[in-house]
């Protein structure tokens, strides 16, 4: 899908009204619901249901679901519905932490190279091309066969390799901005380009950066669960639904559908979540959806 029309056109417009707007989206107020339902599971669910997800239990593995175990236990006696808490505080904490860098960077790199302008703004655009030409999935291939990712390592790999779709909408609403009289009058009377940027261009874009933050950190949940599936993500005993997925399809197999099927709603119900907040913000602020 084309970014334009993934995106949309973004117009400032009145809070009250970008909200009221917003709320009318039921996907998207259903998603606002859907996304702080996991984080309160992942992040609230273990301190009420404590499990051991570091040491194995042999005694305790391929447990079918009971009073003891609401979702059976793994291959290795691990609790899966504690797993599940346990991997989605990686999936979440990586594609919120990645997604918010890469906005970041595209954000800086697009602010620059549009308000530059010039060879400038031509050669910065050049490596955005070049790096949209390369499938960010084989990137993180590459590099996780090279190195033992941590988390740490995911958020870092995810977040260089994801902001160039947020740099090319960076940038095209700072052409836009920076023939404003607001911005001529400052470079005017003296202010300089820096101020320009962080006093009048990016304030002004906040609407188009905030939906692209919400696109970002989905693309990056699933990202990782793509990689881990594949078994390059973090390694055992850490875990993410992506990993979950990868340990449990041979298990599926055999009639153990509760070592894949959690997981794999769990990643598809965020994902949709985060896109159905996304296009709300995009509506919302969207000057064709006034109405």
């Amino acid at each position: 899908m084309e970014a334009a029309g993934r995106w949309g056109l973004i117009a400032q417009f009145p809070a009250p009204l970008k909200g009221s707007r917003f709320a009318r989206n039921k996907l998207a107020v259903a998603g606002v619901l859907v996304v702080a339902i996991f984080l309160l599971f992942c992040f609230v669910g273990p301190l009420l249901h404590s499990t051991d997800q570091t040491h194995t239990n042999l005694t305790q593995v391929n447990l079918v679901p009971s009073d003891a175990h609401w979702l059976g236990t793994d291959a290795v006696g691990h609790d899966e519905l504690g797993r599940l808490m346990y991997g989605g505080r990686v999936s979440l904490l990586v594609g919120l932490a990645a997604g918010i860098l890469a906005t970041v960077i595209g954000t800086l790199w697009g602010a620059t190279a549009g308000y530059a302008g010039g060879w400038v703004d031509a050669v910065m655009m050049r490596v955005v091309d070049a790096g949209i030409a390369i499938p960010a999935l084989f990137i993180l291939l590459v590099v996780s066969a090279i190195t033992t990712p941590d988390t740490l390592g995911l958020i870092l790999v995810l977040g260089l390799v994801s902001w160039l779709v947020p740099s090319r909408l960076v940038r095209a609403e700072t052409l836009t901005l920076k023939s404003r009289d607001y911005v001529l009058t400052l470079r005017a009377t003296g202010g300089t380009h820096g101020r320009a940027i962080t006093r009048h261009i990016l304030p002004n874009s906040v609407s188009t950066i905030v939906v692209a933050a919400t696109f970002q950190v989905a693309d990056a949940i699933l990202l990782v669960a793509y990689v881990s599936y594949l078994g390059l993500g973090v390694q055992p005993p850490k875990t993410d639904w992506g990993g979950m997925l990868s340990a449990g399809l041979t298990a599926a197999y055999s009639g153990r559908w509760w070592l894949i099927v959690p997981p794999g709603l769990a990643i598809i119900l965020v994902v949709c979540a985060f896109n159905a907040i996304g296009d709300g913000l995009r509506d919302a602020f969207d000057v064709r959806g006034r109405g």
